[in-house]
């Protein structure tokens, strides 16, 4: 069977959907998004091993973020010229070769280099896993299929302070990179034998004035982010950010332009793929913003120790599992546009109870009111995941895939410093007499107000957006589109009035007569 799945399939053509190849793409995520994060439970101890000041460890996340970051627009080139199946397996080994590098690291620029390296790993595996699983799914099992890939990102903020915090105090921090290892190789066996072979194609050029000024936007957005949330008071911030919008404008300027652009913008004509750039952008920017605010305003504004804050902030990652089971059905039933209406409206609500809480509250009221905010936010996650992807014709299923993992990295990014600016924005803030939680609870009632520009963004939906995925209520002719018949995929060829593209192998494209 294995060997099977590996036979080159003839252009336009779809393999079945196969969740164990998703449950493969969606490890390798969880590998990924855990590094992002995980590492600052350890910084105190490698600094103590490095003999480095503390605040010079943080280059290591920024070094892999940024990374991760400018690598993803390049990704869907590099699947596209040599082949999907062989990008994804060389980003695992790359991934898992630079853990073993960075374990094996004995002073800050190694570990730095190395991190380095993983982030290079990370850039592709993540939207060319993706694509490789999309791009065998069709429409009718889309919405199973990015159930599977959504858990990593909601799961790896919550659960990377514990993991990290295990691994340091019961091992060492060399332990956080060297679990990849046997994770890593099992990932890359799996690969060879789940990953359906794709021809790669040769001719294909790269569009290097988009690529360049994508990269000098994307990377200079991310280090004004984080400037913004580690040193606010520098103007570096500002003026890194600023020259990453420029660049970015410039970028759509070309690519609008060129006959053979870095990605396809036709994509942002598709209202339901102009959702997730929109409001899903706002959406994702607020609720990354979470396992941020609620460990800083559990130790700093109520005393908590870290394992008391982190249990608590477990609840979280309950609420993310218990409802998973139960988003498709609940997408199917009510459709996507009132489910990210719920979604977004019951998050806004519950940052602005977690404003009210105080270290008086019960627990166990605590422990509720953030497992239903994890519950809102799966279904959040998982409704933009699968709606972006329901009405793009597979000819820019590519573009559309790099975009996206553009857009969340910027997104994930963004809330962090987002919430940094506010805590630091309300310091002094208090709601009572010593109130030490003042700037938390003013930085989450902030969060509740711009989680509703996503509300209001979700209602302009057209009413039955994405129903060729949701099949809500009524069958759908052979484009996806609303009709009396035929099977809910989505057409080969491009939408009217978008300007032909040249073929791309492993895309769906029809072939001409």
């Amino acid at each position: 069977m294995a060997a099977r799945s590996n036979l080159p399939r003839p252009e336009g053509t779809r393999p079945g959907w196969n969740p164990r190849l998703a449950l493969l793409v969606a490890a390798t995520f969880f590998m990924e998004f855990l590094d992002g994060t995980v590492l600052t439970t350890a910084i105190p101890s490698i600094s103590a091993d490095f003999a480095v000041p503390a605040a010079d460890v943080n280059i290591t996340m920024t070094a892999y973020l940024l990374t991760v970051a400018i690598g993803i627009p390049l990704s869907g080139w590099l699947a596209e010229r040599f082949g999907a199946r062989r990008i994804f397996c060389l980003a695992i080994a790359v991934f898992t070769l630079a853990s073993l590098a960075c374990a094996l690291s004995q002073d800050l620029t190694t570990l730095t280099l190395s991190r380095i390296a993983q982030g290079t790993g990370g850039a592709m595996m993540v939207p060319v896993g993706t694509l490789v699983v999309l791009r065998g799914t069709p429409k009718s099992e889309l919405l199973r299929a990015t159930a599977f890939l959504v858990w990593p990102g909601l799961l790896a903020p919550v659960l990377a302070p514990l993991v990290g915090g295990a691994l340091t105090t019961y091992l060492s921090w060399h332990w956080i990179f060297l679990v990849n290892l046997p994770l890593g190789a099992a990932a890359f066996v799996a690969s060879l034998r789940l990953v359906p072979v794709a021809p790669g194609d040769p001719g294909r050029r790269l569009d290097w004035p988009g690529m360049a000024l994508t990269t000098v936007g994307v990377g200079a957005l991310v280090a004004g982010l984080e400037l913004a949330s580690s040193h606010p008071e520098l103007p570096w911030a500002g003026i890194s950010a600023a020259a990453g919008a420029a660049a970015l404008t410039g970028a759509v300027v070309w690519m609008r332009r060129t006959p053979h652009p870095l990605f396809n913008l036709q994509v942002f004509r598709t209202r339901t793929f102009r959702a997730m750039a929109t409001g899903g952008f706002v959406y994702r920017v607020a609720i990354s913003s979470v396992p941020f605010l609620l460990p800083l305003m559990f130790q700093a504004g109520f005393g908590w120790t870290p394992l008391h804050a982190g249990a608590l902030v477990a609840a979280v990652f309950i609420g993310n599992i218990g409802i998973k089971p139960a988003t498709t059905p609940l997408i199917r039933k009510f459709g996507f546009k009132a489910m990210l209406v719920f979604a977004s409206l019951a998050s806004a609500a519950t940052f602005a109870a977690c404003a009210l809480l105080t270290a008086e509250t019960p627990e166990a009221l605590m422990f509720v009111l953030l497992v239903c905010s994890g519950a809102f936010r799966s279904i959040g996650f998982s409704a933009y995941a699968s709606v972006q992807y329901a009405d793009i014709p597979p000819a820019q299923l590519t573009s559309a895939n790099t975009v996206s993992a553009t857009l969340v990295q910027l997104a994930t990014g963004s809330g962090i410093a987002v919430a940094a600016l506010l805590i630091r924005t309300f310091d002094g803030v208090s709601l009572g007499h010593q109130d030490a939680a003042g700037p938390f609870r003013a930085a989450f009632l902030a969060m509740a107000v711009l989680m509703l520009a996503s509300t209001a963004d979700s209602i302009l939906l057209p009413r039955h957006a994405g129903a060729s995925v949701s099949q809500r209520g009524h069958r759908t002719d052979s484009g996806g589109r609303p009709g009396t018949g035929g099977p809910a995929v989505s057409p080969p060829a491009p939408e009217p009035k978008e300007a032909p593209l040249p073929p791309r192998p492993g895309e769906g494209r029809a072939r001409r007569p």
